[in-house]
């Protein structure tokens, strides 16, 4: 058996602290160090060519093995990991272009880059209500990628092929509920969180919120928050005025009931056409885009033709959709 030496006991090597086999505690810094070295593209077998090395755990695949041994393992186990996961993004990615061909798009939607690894600071966009103590209100979050954030108001309409639509595009999506129109059918909401959506705070019945008393703002604020906690197991940090109307009470209301943040809008998305709030009627870094969950009979068109519409102009603009909830 090999003695563990002073520089064994100094090195930074993961594997200075293994003696006669590999501890399950060292494992993960050994398979990093591994994947770095790792030279072979296949999936490994066994000594006895029973199988993949991934049929079972790397604990198990380098139990007991004498350290160049467990190295070796640890290197093909993770050269063989890279080597799954790159096959499983090519094939996601083929359905995904094939996806756009199929819901009518002349190119798939671009995809969202890494989230900052730490979120932007929020401060409320100029001219609009701020204050201490109260949630920040913006229309565009702070960052220099090129990514914008597509919002679905108050829940009327409901639509399942909208949301395999999403669903099969990988679009990010946020829906600001209201239980007035939401509350018939809250697992249509509940599928859409499990595909990723965000869910969050649009009041109990819509209502214009200046033109109420504090208490009743605060009613219909932290009401819709115990809803989302009945409903989805959490109230929400985020809260949207109906209309995007609110005043300086709006805003220490909805502090009061756990709001953090109130994002608005700077485009508006319908079936037919696009409102842009710049002459420049172009995307901005960070740009919310507002729609709504409507039918044809509102809209003379399906959310789905939204979509197409959102899609397309993001793409020819160089933009794309991104996670709400990653920057917020």
């Amino acid at each position: 058996m090999r003695q563990v030496t002073q520089n064994d006991r100094e090195s930074p090597r993961p594997w200075r602290h293994l003696r006669r086999g590999v501890g399950a505690g060292a494992l993960a810094a050994l398979a990093v160090s591994c994947a770095a070295v790792a030279g072979t593209g296949h999936l490994p077998t066994g000594e006895d060519g029973g199988g993949s090395l991934l049929d079972k755990p790397l604990a198990a695949a380098v139990e007991g093995l004498p350290l160049g041994a467990a190295q070796r393992v640890g290197a093909e186990y993770a050269a063989a990991s890279l080597t799954a996961y790159a096959g499983g993004l090519a094939r996601a990615e083929t359905r995904r272009v094939a996806a756009a061909a199929r819901w009518g798009l002349a190119e798939p939607p671009l995809l969202a880059p890494p989230p900052p690894a730490a979120k932007p600071e929020l401060t409320s966009t100029p001219g609009l209500v701020s204050g201490k103590g109260l949630p920040p209100v913006f229309v565009r979050v702070p960052t220099d990628q090129k990514v914008v954030f597509l919002t679905i108001d108050d829940g009327w309409h409901k639509d399942p092929r909208f949301t395999r639509m999403l669903r099969e595009l990988r679009i990010p999506y946020s829906a600001f509920l209201s239980d007035y129109v939401a509350a018939e059918d809250y697992d249509y909401f509940r599928r859409m969180r499990r595909d990723g959506a965000g869910v969050h705070n649009h009041t109990l019945n819509h209502k214009e919120l200046p033109k109420l008393s504090y208490k009743r703002q605060r009613e219909e604020i932290c009401g819709m928050q115990k809803v989302l906690k009945e409903e989805f197991g959490a109230p929400s940090r985020l809260f949207r005025p109906p209309y995007g109307a609110y005043d300086r009470d709006t805003l220490r209301a909805a502090a009061s009931c756990g709001v953090e943040a109130v994002p608005l809008w700077a485009e508006e998305a319908w079936a037919q056409r696009f409102d842009w709030a710049r002459l420049d009627r172009e995307f901005h870094p960070g740009d919310i885009i507002l729609t709504h969950f409507r039918g044809p009979e509102q809209w003379g068109g399906t959310m789905n033709d939204m979509l197409r519409r959102t899609l397309k102009t993001a793409t020819e603009q160089g933009f794309a959709l991104a996670r709400l909830e990653d920057y917020v």
